[in-house]
């Protein structure tokens, strides 16, 4: 069965930047062009990894293998295919093989959010709900104790993923929903869920017209 919101959200999005009249987008669209998508190999391995992975990723990198310095026949793109809740960082979508490689790197992902903070962990980021980015906060549907790769890892920003990187996250605590989608931001560091399932974000995305795209103006 065809996954919908896959379908629309990549066949919007080549919309919104057809219609863009910036030279940017232009390229970005003839770049996107020449993605093709994961194989069933590599889709595999996500779900042997993360067992509760949304069907709706899965068919969207089905579509797209990701965008983040990704090899297409020979030439490497970089094309902004997500947003989040920091308007003024678009990012980029991992593929299948990036996705894997994050949630098993060795040096990461056995980190929890309290590893990396220590003691500073209260002080730094208080625990509460609907804090604004920019300003130091976690979530309480965030466990700081789960290590970082039980979070899957599926896109980072513009910048790398150096200020900015978005998980769905299996494993929450409180009111959090299974699936839920996770924020991190750096400096100030804050972690927030920003939806309640990986439908939900990108029916969001589409909602707001891929407001992310602005950046190519």
């Amino acid at each position: 069965m065809i996954n919908l919101t896959a379908e629309h959200y990549v066949s919007g999005l080549k919309d919104a930047l057809t219609s863009s009249e910036s030279d940017e987008a232009s390229d970005e669209l003839a770049a996107l062009k020449l993605a093709t998508g994961a194989t069933p190999e590599d889709i595999t391995k996500i779900t042997a990894l993360y067992p509760n992975c949304p069907r709706t990723l899965l068919d969207l990198l089905r579509r797209v293998d990701g965008t983040y310095w990704r090899e297409y026949f020979g030439q490497t793109i970089a094309v902004f295919f997500l947003g989040s809740d920091v308007y003024e960082y678009p990012y980029y979508l991992l593929s299948a093989a990036q996705i894997v490689e994050s949630g098993t790197d060795q040096l990461f992902c056995h980190d929890s959010i309290r590893d990396v903070y220590g003691d500073k962990l209260d002080a730094w980021l208080p625990e509460g709900r609907g804090g604004q980015p920019g300003g130091g906060y976690r979530d309480d549907r965030i466990d700081p104790d789960l290590p970082r790769g039980r979070r899957l890892h599926f896109s980072d920003c513009m910048n790398n993923g150096g200020t900015s990187q978005l998980f769905i996250d299996f494993d929450p605590v409180g009111e959090g929903k299974v699936g839920q989608i996770v924020r991190y931001l750096h400096d100030p560091d804050s972690y927030a869920v920003i939806a309640d399932s990986f439908e939900e974000y990108l029916q969001h995305l589409m909602d707001q017209g891929f407001g992310f795209l602005n950046a190519l103006e």
